[in-house]
């Protein structure tokens, strides 16, 4: 990387929004320039593996042409496009990474789970030398993926079928869930949890909208962002006395998303058991900002480097 700052974007096509991060990066520090997002709804579009359609592309591209143009006029030396889950299972999806290639003039990269995995380490990291174990979770809807890395461990990534969508969807009737339910849910998070990722960190980091919102619930936990077991224990009593509605305007949660956070809760709380931990502190950065750390320290090759910079440089 260059010395004195430089400006990289990097934009992940995710499955409800498409969102740019434009930023400065000084070393391993990013400051950023621009934030946005808009909804484009992929992940509807293109389920159970259809295709995006002709319209979807046209509305895909003209959003990314966008983004684009606004990274360049902020100086941006490098602009990435992020392909995830819902480009995976797109039906067209060599047609969209062709489309928005020829119209932006910036590659799409479609990536594997192991990639977007290792990207989220180096943005929760800051791309900074591994000195720990530690473990990164990013807690979906339908599935869970976990990334570990150590001074003496290579990076290693896996999925696990346990999301909060998939596990309120089993087990909850009632809004606000009954006891029992989410008695259900921390029975059934426990027993996913057998099948996880095998490590022993000394530091748990969690990524993503679950994560993320619980810790909206209670100050304490907003203040520091962290979770503790004593604190999801607290977070689940309120949200046990909530309807979804009144959740998500008092903590300022989407409502969709105040329904899952009860399971999101079990989730955590299986996570931290399971590795016999009792905190997982909650990062802001993530897929984006490691593609941007990524790409403007590898360069153009940064995807075959992408193993070993997921254990950080100096």
């Amino acid at each position: 990387m260059s010395s004195g700052p430089t400006v990289g974007a990097a934009v992940d096509l995710g499955s409800n929004s498409v969102h740019l991060l434009v930023a400065s990066v000084d070393g391993h520090q990013l400051q950023p320039l621009l934030d946005e997002s808009v909804f484009l709804g992929l992940g509807d579009m293109v389920h159970a593996g259809e295709p995006l359609g002709s319209s979807g592309r046209a509305r895909l591209t003209e959003a990314l042409v966008g983004y684009a143009d606004a990274a360049r006029r902020l100086g941006a030396v490098a602009v990435t496009f992020l392909g995830t889950e819902p480009l995976r299972r797109a039906a067209d999806a060599a047609r969209i990474v062709d489309e928005v290639g020829r119209a932006s003039r910036v590659p799409l990269h479609v990536l594997s789970h192991e990639e977007e995995a290792y990207l989220t380490l180096v943005g929760v990291m800051e791309g900074r030398p591994v000195t720990h174990e530690t473990l990164v979770v990013d807690i979906g809807g339908g599935s869970s993926e976990f990334a570990v890395v150590g001074p003496d461990r290579p990076a290693q990534a896996a999925g696990l079928r346990l999301g909060s969508a998939r596990l309120s969807s089993r087990h909850v009737a009632h809004d606000p869930p009954t006891s029992d339910e989410v008695a259900a849910m921390v029975r059934d998070a426990r027993e996913e949890m057998s099948r996880a990722v095998g490590a022993a960190p000394r530091e748990i980091v969690g990524v993503g909208g679950t994560a993320s919102n619980l810790v909206k619930v209670l100050p304490a936990a907003l203040a520091d962002r962290t979770l503790t077991r004593p604190r999801l224990a607290e977070i689940q009593a309120i949200l046990a006395t909530e309807p979804a509605a009144h959740a998500a305007e008092r903590h300022l949660v989407n409502p969709t998303r105040a329904r899952l956070l009860p399971a999101g809760g079990a989730i955590v709380d299986a996570i931290l058991e399971h590795y016999d931990q009792d905190r997982m502190r909650v990062s802001e950065a993530s897929l984006r900002e490691g593609a941007i750390l990524a790409v403007l320290q590898a360069g153009p090759g940064w995807r075959d480097r992408l193993f070993q910079l997921a254990r950080g440089w100096r």
